[in-house]
């Protein structure tokens, strides 16, 4: 069995408020496989995204350690760890800090053009992820002008743009009706299943929970339960069922949802806070690419 993708062995995360130590994450074990994909649900003020943050490499454990395919790296400097996250991790949090003053591909490419990337094959590769992700009609759209749908598969496509190993999404379809939740929802399987790519998704969405092949439930900073389901998709009335490389398109049995629980907040509510696009907390170095966007 190949080593897993990236592993959190006895993770713990103390933020200090008002004088007074609060524990976030008490000892957190999670190892995560290349090509999986699972959620993290769970009470808010968990540990969530706390956790997620943490795996992203956005701020580091108070202890413990984080390795992806074996490399420590809670042991890299500001600036390892800056380039570390650039070329490794894709994020998509629930406010898509998508850059106004730009196009949709201008988006997408903007994490190359950050790193210096050749032009051409980077303004290529953006286009096809764009029409990949049901977009090709609105390449020169600014955020402005698309729908909150559009604008969240826009900053999957910038995730995605320079290959990442994982993309962490915290509550990617939080501010989205339940139709186009269900829309986005789809995509993460589709892509999922085409790309191999693994996923790590914080939620309050308990249709995409059930839906997904392993659940983890987090409480009071630890992880209560983890299960894994069998490799197959279920679209949201369960009647329908195929394995992942086989997805339906379009699955469309659209019912209300719930609507999303606040987001953690931090520190009041023991998480942390959530970075603005994707711009690492200190001690870290400022992010490389253009995920900050």
């Amino acid at each position: 069995m190949s080593e897993p993708l990236v592993v959190a062995r006895d993770v713990k995360k103390v933020f200090v408020h008002e004088g007074k130590d609060v524990d976030v994450l008490k000892g957190v074990d999670l190892s995560v496989n290349r090509g999986e994909m699972l959620c993290v649900v769970g009470p808010s003020g968990t540990g969530k995204s706390t956790l997620l943050h943490i795996l992203g490499t956005l701020d580091l454990p108070t202890s413990g350690s984080i390795t992806y395919e074996g490399r420590d790296v809670t042991r890299l400097t500001s600036s390892e760890l800056a380039r570390f996250r650039n070329r490794t991790l894709g994020f998509v949090f629930q406010f898509h800090h998508l850059m106004p003053e730009f196009d949709a591909l201008e988006n997408v490419m903007m994490p190359g053009l950050v790193q210096g990337l050749a032009r051409t094959p980077l303004k290529k590769r953006a286009r096809e992820l764009l029409e990949e992700v049901g977009l090709a009609h609105r390449l020169a759209h600014r955020p402005g002008e698309l729908s909150g749908g559009e604008q969240q598969r826009v900053a999957l496509a910038r995730a995605l743009v320079l290959d990442p190993a994982l993309i962490l999404a915290d509550e990617p379809t939080g501010n989205l009706d339940s139709r186009t939740s269900e829309q986005v929802h789809q995509l993460f399987f589709e892509l999922n299943a085409r790309r191999g790519t693994t996923f790590l998704i914080v939620t309050h969405s308990r249709d995409m929970a059930a839906r997904m092949p392993r659940v983890v439930t987090m409480r009071d900073g630890v992880v209560e339960r983890d299960e894994r389901k069998s490799e197959t998709y279920r679209d949201r009335d369960g009647r329908k069922e195929a394995a992942l490389d086989v997805l339906p398109r379009g699955a469309d049995a659209i019912a209300s949802e719930e609507p999303s629980e606040d987001a953690e907040k931090a520190p009041s509510e023991a998480e942390s806070p959530s970075p603005a696009a994707n711009e690492p907390s200190e001690p870290n170095a400022p992010d490389e690419a253009g995920n900050r966007a």
